[in-house]
């Protein structure tokens, strides 16, 4: 596993901390790592689609980006008493991925009070939905465009940074 991606697992971790007990939020979120270390994240929910095209467009920039690691959390709600922040890092050299899992406790306004320390286990790629990433998609010159320009549209939107190894 990418030394990236071991990185991205503690940075996505902390991240969902600050975001979720700091801010009550508690966002979809994606970003991914290149082989310079360049990162990019941003919330998956401001794109606004249906899964199957946000798969495209999550495979197209992972392409575009030629990214090494890529990471997608999100709030998993089993009942209103028992929900998680749950993301996984998936690694493009590496058929196991790391799942993590925190569960979140909120007050009797539902607000987020507590954040268990996230569980890491390592997975198959094959068993989580959107490991699916780094596989050949084959999009028309249209939808190209239409994705290209998507990114350059969210691109003040989008945190970029250098990550350090």
């Amino acid at each position: 596993m990418h030394l990236f991606s071991e990185n991205l697992a503690v940075e996505v971790a902390n991240y969902y901390r600050n975001i979720v007990l700091g801010h009550g939020a508690t966002p979809k979120v994606f970003t991914m790592v290149n082989s310079d270390g360049d990162q990019y994240l941003f919330f998956i929910d401001d794109l606004q689609m249906e899964r199957v095209e946000e798969d495209q467009f999550l495979s197209y920039i992972v392409r575009e980006h030629d990214a090494v690691t890529y990471a997608r959390g999100t709030l998993v709600i089993v009942d209103k008493a028992q929900q998680f922040i749950e993301f996984a890092v998936v690694d493009k050299d590496d058929s196991q991925a790391i799942v993590c899992s925190a569960e979140l406790t909120r007050n009797v306004e539902d607000k987020p009070i507590g954040l268990t320390e996230f569980e890491k286990t390592l997975v198959k790629r094959d068993s989580i939905v959107f490991g699916h990433l780094y596989d050949p998609i084959v999009l028309s010159d249209e939808k190209q465009e239409d994705f290209e320009g998507l990114w350059d549209e969210m691109k003040p939107k989008i945190l970029h940074r250098t990550m350090a190894i």
